[in-house]
């Protein structure tokens, strides 16, 4: 970690953090430029907190790159983002493979390109065994669609009404063998789940920064974790000490 960056605390570093990276848009128009080139710097954001990760010591990074309602924008800039996402497989995946980052992609396949899904399906067949940070692309995904694709998973095996529990549930989700995110932050101050990780997030803690995406750094991350490392994580319980004087 960056000698500038106090030390956190071992035990609270989260194991799993996720993040909504909002806020392209409106970074590009307040400088005059088009939306598309706010996703381009968006990209940059996200090379410094995929190695910030790793220094910080993150096991799981979850990124919502494209949302399953993300395909009603203009036809201009969803394939503008599908070129994007090109691109930075293409360019980026030797490196992260180097740095021992294992990719996988949550979402449907289907609908995207045939030439992306052979690209995603490359990237995470190269890099399967690396364990130094799991990321997980969020690439047309849906929180309602995923749970949607989880029951009629269920109902195609022939699982039982009572035979469903928590845990059977999870594991029908895209991230079964992931643990559910420590920590969900969102860039660009809006206050929304906006459809993400429904399920998983159920105890999750939030970190909402008003800073948009491509300004969200190593420092910006670093605050988030410090955040974090404060709260008291109870899970629906008390803590010992309200436990004593409250009974």
């Amino acid at each position: 970690m960056s000698d500038e960056l106090p030390a956190l605390p071992s035990d609270k570093i989260p194991h799993h953090v996720a993040m909504i990276m909002d806020g392209n848009g409106r970074w590009a128009i307040s400088r005059g430029l088009p939306r598309l080139a706010g996703h381009r710097a968006g990209t940059e954001s996200l090379r410094r907190i995929i190695r910030a990760s790793v220094d910080f010591g993150v096991k799981y990074l979850t990124i919502y790159a494209f949302s399953t309602e993300n395909w009603g924008r203009p036809p201009e800039e969803v394939r503008g983002l599908m070129r994007i996402l090109e691109n930075v497989i293409d360019k980026e995946l030797v490196e992260l493979h180097k740095e021992g980052v294992q990719l996988r992609h949550i979402g449907r396949l289907e609908g995207l390109d045939p030439n992306i899904q052979a690209k995603l399906q490359k990237a995470i067949e190269l890099t399967k065994k690396n364990d130094k940070l799991v990321l997980n692309v969020a690439f047309n995904y849906g929180g309602r669609d995923e749970i949607i694709d989880a029951i009629q998973h269920m109902i195609e095996d022939g699982v039982l009404a009572a035979e469903v529990t928590d845990d059977m549930v999870s594991n029908y989700m895209y991230t079964v063998g992931i643990p559910d995110p420590d920590l969900i932050i969102r860039t660009s101050g809006e206050l929304r789940v906006s459809n993400f990780l429904i399920w998983q997030a159920a105890y999750s803690e939030w970190y909402i920064t008003s800073t948009n995406w491509p300004d969200f750094n190593k420092e910006e991350y670093h605050r988030a974790l410090e955040a974090f490392a404060q709260r008291d994580r109870r899970y629906g319980g008390v803590t010992a000490a309200v436990g004593k004087v409250h009974g």
